[in-house]
């Protein structure tokens, strides 16, 4: 039988190699699943790796008797090919029998054709059939898997327990409050900075883990999957992390306080709390309004308590034929003198549009919202400059139904007639909201001394 050649030389230094390489990636696996289940440590299948150079044949003279020796010789360092026949003659290779699998009948092709001196190679064989031999190799992986999980055991013990002193001080050092209470602005955000803390320690325990097995480079492996399931999960909960998004830019900007008179996407009420999903109001029916924070962070907010003066408006019609300019220089005179309506800003009444049938006279004035009604001021001064109106302009009544309306607006001027105008429901507001605040619920993340924007 001829020497080995270099390449046979080499096929035991293969195997070792091979077989360092499986133990890494048994490990790697192992790593990855131990927190859920124990399972066995992935070792890789010796195969056969085929070079693309040609088998050379150590002889001056390429025989049929040459070739078939190289090939057999070949074959029985090989596992799988024990019953295959091998015929040479005139360079053309017939092989027969039988092979451990498929794949190793097509193994046997390439190799075959590529021995020195083959001109055609003439395959008959065919997969084994054979349960007991094709059952054995799989008993083997099975063996050495095993083997290979309970010599890393004591590795891995190592790894788990460098991971969990590291996630376990990251446990600690997300556990204080004060430190993350004066990096945030408030509380909802120092929790966020806990739970990032938290989230570090824990990546920082699984690089250690795997530097100690070997893996570290499994760690891109794992992040580049986290990244796209983490891609996948945000655009399914979109609204989602819309919303928490803008729960933290509202606790930090806090456009609005407990107490105050909102109005957002055409829902009014006092501000009861916000949570980390919701801006709680009271309605002034006494309803609890739960808006998402995402539609109050983009929608149109109107406070109508952070300054404390209010104005109101309205319009009346006034006869054409009237002298406008006196009638509108004592309708303003009389608004002034209301005794709810503010010196400064100054009250106005303005020729608002001439309809042709009556000339329309716009009305505004000011007035302390802590101290009186908005409501119902308006509706007093609507029915004081009514009455006021028909006062100084003196129609005469066509019949004795208009009369009897004219003496009714005059009835509107006496200063008995006009009601209590003190705030009283917005402070009955306020006790309703104090007493909801005082409720368990989720924690308030609005802050008494927090910027406000």
């Amino acid at each position: 039988m001829a020497c080995l050649t270099p390449e046979e030389a080499a096929i035991p230094r293969f195997r070792f190699a091979a077989a360092q390489r499986a133990q890494r990636v048994g490990v790697i696996s192992l790593v990855l699943v131990m927190a859920i289940a124990p399972v066995a440590a992935q070792v890789a299948v010796e195969t056969t790796t085929l070079s693309e150079t040609s088998i050379a044949i150590e002889a001056e003279t390429v025989t049929d008797a040459a070739i078939a020796a190289r090939i057999r010789a070949v074959l029985q360092a090989l596992d799988g090919y024990s019953r295959v026949e091998v015929e040479v003659e005139s360079g053309v290779v017939t092989v027969s029998g039988e092979a451990l699998d498929e794949a190793a009948v097509q193994r046997l092709y390439q190799i075959v054709r590529r021995v020195d001196g083959v001109v055609a190679v003439n395959s008959r064989v065919r997969a084994s059939t054979n349960l007991a031999e094709r059952l054995a190799p799989i008993q083997g992986r099975f063996l050495a898997r095993l083997w290979q999980t309970v010599s890393y055991l004591p590795l891995l013990g190592v790894a788990l327990i460098a991971f969990l002193l590291i996630y376990a001080l990251g446990q600690l050092v997300s556990r204080i409050a004060p430190l993350w209470n004066r990096l945030a602005p408030n509380g909802f955000i120092a929790g966020i900075y806990a739970q990032l803390a938290q989230l570090l320690f824990a990546l920082a325990g699984l690089v250690v883990a795997l530097d100690i097995l070997g893996a570290t480079a499994l760690l891109g492996s794992i992040l580049g999957a986290a990244g796209i399931i983490g891609l996948a999960f945000g655009f399914a909960v979109r609204d989602t992390v819309e919303n928490f998004v803008a729960s933290v830019m509202l606790s930090i900007r806090q456009p609005f306080e407990p107490f105050e008179l909102i109005e957002v996407d055409g829902d009014i009420g006092k501000v009861v709390r916000l949570t980390s999903r919701a801006t709680i109001l009271l309605s002034p029916d006494g309803n609890l309004i739960s808006v998402p924070n995402a539609i109050v962070f983009k929608k149109r907010l109107l406070n109508y308590t952070r300054n404390p003066e209010r104005r109101f408006s309205f319009k009346l019609d006034a006869d054409p034929s009237a002298d406008i300019a006196r009638l509108r220089t004592a309708l303003e005179a009389r608004l002034a003198a209301l005794p709810f309506v503010l010196a400064e800003p100054a009250p106005h009444v303005v020729v608002h549009e001439d309809t042709g049938a009556a000339v329309r006279l716009g009305f505004g004035a000011w007035i302390d919202q802590r101290q009186t009604n908005w409501e119902q001021s308006r509706g007093e001064a609507i029915r004081v400059l009514r009455a006021e109106m028909a006062r100084l302009i003196k129609l005469v009544p066509a019949c004795q139904g208009a009369q009897a309306q004219l003496e009714v607006s005059l009835a509107d001027l006496d200063p008995d007639a006009m009601p209590d105008l003190a705030n009283t429901e917005e402070r009955d507001l306020e006790r309703m909201v104090a007493a909801e605040r005082q409720t368990p619920q989720t924690s308030d993340l609005l802050k008494v001394n927090a910027p406000k924007e």
